[in-house]
């Protein structure tokens, strides 16, 4: 249940549409559904305003159905993090067909997915330095997607060839935030938000050789960035980026009231 499921329900109370015995039965559930295995949070989306996001990765799968269950019995448009192929087929056979939504690359799932009201009147852009960095951005994008705003992606267009960059750089200045995902050396941050006046939440991935120490590179050199006010996730965290700027859009000024 979020804000505005909320507010309706409390407006027909007022009204005299429902009686008290009907709002107690819808928020009996409420705030978490105990499972034994875990205490499934339905008051989420009132305290952060985006329901509980299940991260799969090491849950065992009948747990992970148990509490995707849970939750989609409670919100719409409910997000699941590093999915296997063995958890995501789980899923799909005990939810009912056309539930379960796959978005590769990336290892995302989302349940009982419905056309999201967009909450802000700006624009999300996600910018990835090559298409190995694909896993990581999609996620950031499905992440923002999820939560109501409206995502523009550009790929490939890492500093090796700095010229495919500056073609975008007209949709890169009109963007509210800009998530710039990258591998290898991490410098593409610090080029975008040299072009930009918005926000810019870097993700460093773990893509690249030896030295690259599975993202370590990325992170530090990103870290260190030479552009101000670049923020930096955790290497590989497209769900961060994507729930950060979500929330930048709130400071934006084109946040929907």
């Amino acid at each position: 249940m979020d804000r505005a499921a909320l507010k309706a329900l409390l407006q027909e109370l007022e009204s005299g549409a429902v009686t008290s015995e009907d709002v107690m039965s819808a928020l009996q559930d409420f705030p978490s559904g105990r499972l034994g295995y875990a205490h499934v949070d339905h008051h989420r989306h009132l305290r952060r305003g985006f329901p509980e996001v299940v991260l799969a990765e090491g849950k065992e799968t009948h747990h992970l159905v148990g509490i995707v269950e849970e939750l989609s019995a409670h919100a719409s448009n409910v997000l699941v993090t590093r999915v296997s192929e063995e958890q995501a087929m789980a899923l799909e056979n005990a939810l009912p067909p056309g539930h379960v939504k796959r978005h590769p690359p990336s290892t995302v799932l989302t349940i009982r997915p419905e056309a999201t009201a967009l909450r802000s009147e700006g624009t999300i852009v996600v910018v990835s330095a090559g298409t190995s960095d694909l896993r990581v951005a999609v996620e950031a994008m499905v992440t923002a997607e999820t939560m109501g705003h409206r995502v523009e992606r550009i790929v490939d267009v890492g500093v090796a060839g700095i010229h495919r960059l500056l073609g975008h750089v007209d949709a890169l200045r009109n963007a509210s935030v800009v998530i710039v995902v990258a591998g290898m050396d991490g410098a593409l941050p610090s080029v975008v938000a040299g072009l930009v006046d918005c926000p810019v939440v870097a993700v460093p991935t773990s893509v690249g050789y030896g030295a690259s120490f599975e993202g370590l590179a990325a992170l530090l050199t990103m870290l260190n960035s030479c552009a101000a006010g670049v923020t930096v996730v955790n290497i590989d965290n497209g769900f961060g980026a994507g729930y950060a700027a979500s929330l930048m859009m709130r400071d934006t000024g084109s946040e929907v009231l």
